[in-house]
């Protein structure tokens, strides 16, 4: 909390966000959700989740408005991929309790949670594009 808190008030995330924002503008506003997400999903692997929002999130939502995006879609997307760190062992306390059975390798972890990743992009890209917009819940600015 503390890294996206000084990100913030140093304007440091403003600044990552103008340098970021060229790479997006464009871009389909879902490449540049599907991107922070998939930016999350990759950080979440090698540092604590926590983290990887703290980092993250100021500088996605100073990006979001000029893309015509709401800042939930982006809250919502980042906090999924935060949560499911499928490749390496090291993201969270369970892939390595689970790894202390020794019924798998690591690199059979790591290859079953590249296609475990992949899926979760899928079920992003479903929750942005179909099931938020359903449930009422604005995906684009107006």
């Amino acid at each position: 909390m503390s890294i996206g808190f000084c990100l913030w008030q140093t304007k440091a995330a403003e600044w990552l966000a103008v340098n970021w924002l060229q790479l997006f503008t464009h871009a389909p506003a879902v490449v540049f959700i599907l991107g922070m997400a998939f930016f999350v999903m990759i950080m979440t692997n090698f540092i604590m989740n926590v983290a990887a929002i703290a980092i993250s999130l100021p500088v996605a939502l100073v990006i979001a408005p000029y893309l015509g995006v709401t800042g939930e879609v982006i809250f919502f997307s980042a906090l999924m991929t935060a949560g499911m760190p499928f490749l390496l062992l090291i993201g969270a306390a369970p892939n390595a309790i689970a790894y202390n059975s020794k019924q798998f390798t690591t690199g059979e972890f790591f290859k079953f949670g590249i296609a475990a990743s992949i899926m979760l992009m899928v079920v992003v890209y479903l929750s942005v594009a179909v099931i938020w917009p359903l449930m009422g819940m604005p995906v684009f600015l107006k």
